[in-house]
C-alpha cells in the first residue's frame, strides 16, 4: 500500500505534467523527476502503432550530444536490447552484463560515455502505441533497496509521461485514432475479421449482399485504406471492433 507522501509525491508530478503544454517543457518537468529520483540522465522514446508497415519512432532524451550522435551513427536502435524488451514486456528491466551479453560492443560504447547503471520500462496505450522510459547515470548500482523505495516511483513516471507525451506526440495523428464506425459497420468487420465474406456476412445479417460491401467502403473511406483487409487490420489497431 503506498503511503500519504506517495500519493503526494504523484500528484505533484501529475499536476506539473498537465500543466505543461509543450512536449519540451513536458520533457524537462520528466528530467527533473528523474534527478530527484537520483537519475542523471532521462529518455523516452515513442513508437507508433500506425502504419503496420513503417511504424515512426520519436526519441527524447538528454544524454551527451556524442552519446545521442554515436547512437543514431551506428544505428543502435536495431540491437538496443532495452528496445526489444520493450516490444514484448512491460515489466521493468535493470541494465546488468546479461541484458547486454548479446551486444557487448554495444555495452562498451555505452559505458565508455558514461551509461553504466540504468532502468528501463515500456508502457502502451489503448491504441497499441509503445513508449519507453529510461533512467540512468553513470555511478552507484541499483541496489534492491532503491528498488523497493523508488521503483513504484519509477514504474508511475513511466505511465504518466507516456499518456502525456504521446497524447501530444500522436496529435497529428487525431483525424485517424478519432475515426468513428457505425454499428452496423463495426459488426460488419467483425465478421469479415473472423474470415467471413461479403455473401456469408450477408447471410448472417439478413441483408444484401451490396448493402454489406456499401458499409464496408464506408469503413474503408472513414479509415482511410484501400481494401477491406487493411480496413480490419487498422480498426482492430485503433480499438475500434
Amino acid at each position: 500500500m503506498m503511503s500519504a507522501d506517495s500519493n503526494s509525491w504523484q500528484e505533484t508530478w501529475m499536476d506539473a505534467l498537465l500543466d505543461a503544454q509543450t512536449e519540451t517543457d513536458i520533457f524537462r518537468i520528466m528530467c527533473t523527476a528523474a534527478r530527484e529520483l537520483g537519475f542523471d540522465h532521462c529518455a523516452y522514446g515513442l513508437r507508433t502503432a500506425l502504419p503496420l508497415s513503417n511504424p515512426k519512432t520519436h526519441l527524447l532524451n538528454n544524454y551527451s550530444s556524442s552519446w545521442q550522435q554515436r547512437y543514431a551513427e551506428q544505428n543502435y536502435l536495431v540491437v538496443d536490447p532495452t528496445v526489444a524488451h520493450a516490444m514484448s514486456s512491460i515489466a521493468p528491466l535493470v541494465w546488468n552484463d546479461q541484458v547486454f551479453m548479446n551486444c557487448g560492443a554495444f555495452w562498451e560504447d555505452a559505458r565508455a560515455h558514461g551509461l553504466n547503471v540504468g532502468w528501463a520500462q515500456a508502457s502502451y496505450d489503448s491504441k497499441g502505441n509503445a513508449g519507453l522510459l529510461t533512467l540512468a547515470r553513470s555511478h552507484d548500482s541499483l541496489t534492491p533497496a532503491e528498488l523497493r523505495d523508488h521503483g513504484y516511483k519509477m514504474a508511475w513516471l513511466a505511465q504518466a509521461s507516456h499518456a502525456r507525451l504521446s497524447c501530444l506526440i500522436l496529435a497529428s495523428q487525431a483525424a485517424d485514432t478519432q475515426a468513428s464506425l457505425t454499428t452496423r459497420e463495426i459488426e460488419i468487420l467483425r465478421w469479415t475479421a473472423d474470415g467471413k465474406t461479403s455473401g456469408e456476412v450477408s447471410q448472417i445479417l439478413q441483408i444484401s449482399e451490396r448493402t454489406v460491401n456499401f458499409h464496408v467502403q464506408n469503413s474503408m473511406d472513414k479509415l482511410g485504406v484501400s481494401n477491406k483487409t487493411a480496413a480490419v487490420i487498422k480498426a482492430a489497431m485503433l480499438r475500434l471492433l
